[in-house]
């Protein structure tokens, strides 16, 4: 009788902490209650304590640092086909000096197209393009739409030193994303921004990010054909790795398709 009490309060342990993890209460680098708050909180004992955390800590969601606790861990998840990248990270771990151009970053009520891309009824989100710089060459152009429902930091952030998804991913929990990748050639606007050719060949990388059912964001990433590849490496019966970046993507069953790639408005 005592086993099944003891595996039901190590599994409300940790739902509660994926709860406020999840919920944005407890962000990366918090530190959580020692294992002896949760003794006397739940009225249980270290080993159902240690259990429940020591499975977080397995699935990414926490980190233990000696002699200093418990923390929540940034997103981390190795289950991906493709990554969600930090984008800076990439350009300066293969040597190169980074620089962020912000081209637009505005608040505004959601348009149509936004509602489609979003998936939400309505409200306000923030609207941001940005040019991503290895050396003095753009390595990448951004178009971003955040739904400040979901994340209403957002508005107070600066994305003139900091790129939007650098700061998503060290701000904000999500737990699903999905990834669309197509060629397309570079209109006029495009190709003055990535500093290639008029109708030169592109790498369009379309992302949706999820927490639970809420959508946070979607991303379109463009990227001069001649100056960027995508690769995966696979082994049989194993998940898919790819570079550049950090693992993602989605199990998420398809309710309808996803609207065709366009620039923002």
């Amino acid at each position: 009788m005592t086993r099944p009490q003891t595996d039901a309060l190590h599994s409300r342990i940790r739902r509660d902490i994926e709860g406020r993890i999840m919920s944005g209460q407890w962000r990366p680098g918090h530190r959580i209650p020692y294992e002896h708050e949760w003794m006397e909180t739940y009225g249980c004992s270290r080993m159902t304590v240690n259990k429940a955390l020591r499975s977080l800590v397995q699935s990414g969601l926490l980190e233990s640092r000696k002699r200093a606790g418990t923390f929540v861990a940034a997103p981390r998840f190795h289950r991906a086909a493709l990554e969600i990248p930090d984008i800076r990270a990439e350009v300066e771990g293969q040597g190169l000096a980074y620089r962020l151009d912000l081209l637009r970053c505005e608040r505004r009520k959601a348009t149509a197209d936004d509602k489609t891309l979003l998936r939400i009824a309505d409200g306000e989100l923030l609207a941001i393009e940005c040019r991503h710089f290895a050396e003095d060459l753009p390595y990448a152009l951004e178009q971003r739409l955040i739904n400040l429902a979901a994340v209403p930091e957002a508005a107070e952030a600066d994305f003139s030193t900091e790129p939007p998804g650098s700061w998503l991913l060290a701000h904000v929990p999500w737990t699903e994303a999905e990834h669309r990748i197509t060629a397309i050639t570079a209109d006029k606007a495009t190709a003055g921004s990535l500093q290639s050719p008029e109708n030169a060949a592109c790498l369009a990388l379309e992302r949706w990010t999820w927490r639970g059912e809420e959508r946070i964001t979607y991303a379109r990433m463009l990227y001069p054909g001649d100056r960027y590849a995508l690769t995966a490496h696979f082994h049989a019966g194993l998940s898919i790795s790819a570079s550049p970046g950090k693992p993602i993507a989605s199990s998420r069953p398809r309710q309808k398709p996803l609207p065709e790639p366009r620039a923002m408005p």
